[in-house]
């Protein structure tokens, strides 16, 4: 079964002194402010498209755990993940740190372990983004 989600954004100037909105349509979420000073500097309450890349990826990845973890006869009590994008000025995307923390009782380390590496390969959002050379994964079983 294919699924279709969708976001728009409106943009209003240039790139540097411009300002737009991006809306979650799909979801009917909400509507963000987004701007290239939040993409640089301080986002001062605006978002940019590195932060919401670092939400898609941190709830994919949360979700691709979880669902490994079950699938394996695991009893999931939580699972925290954060998602560090990195934007460099000329060059983009350049890395990807993401920090897992979950507890799930009666699973050994190396299980653990496993299982993280196993979602992140697996989780659509790190499929898609491949062109990232540098996505790493801090993995803790608390």
């Amino acid at each position: 079964m294919a699924t279709t989600r969708t976001a728009t954004t409106h943009w209003e100037g240039n790139l540097l002194q411009g300002k737009g909105t991006v809306a979650l349509d799909s979801s009917k979420a909400g509507t963000f402010d987004v701007s290239w000073p939040a993409r640089i500097d301080k986002p001062n309450g605006v978002t940019s498209p590195e932060e919401l890349i670092a939400a898609a990826h941190s709830a994919c990845y949360s979700m691709a755990l979880s669902h490994g973890l079950a699938e394996q006869g695991h009893n999931i009590e939580d699972i925290d993940t954060e998602a560090d994008v990195t934007f460099q000025l000329g060059e983009g995307i350049t890395a990807i740190a993401l920090t897992v923390k979950a507890r799930v009782p009666g699973l050994s380390e190396a299980d653990f372990q496993a299982a993280a590496l196993d979602a992140k390969a697996n989780c659509p959002v790190s499929q898609a983004l491949t062109g990232v050379k540098n996505i790493t994964l801090t993995a803790e079983l608390i």
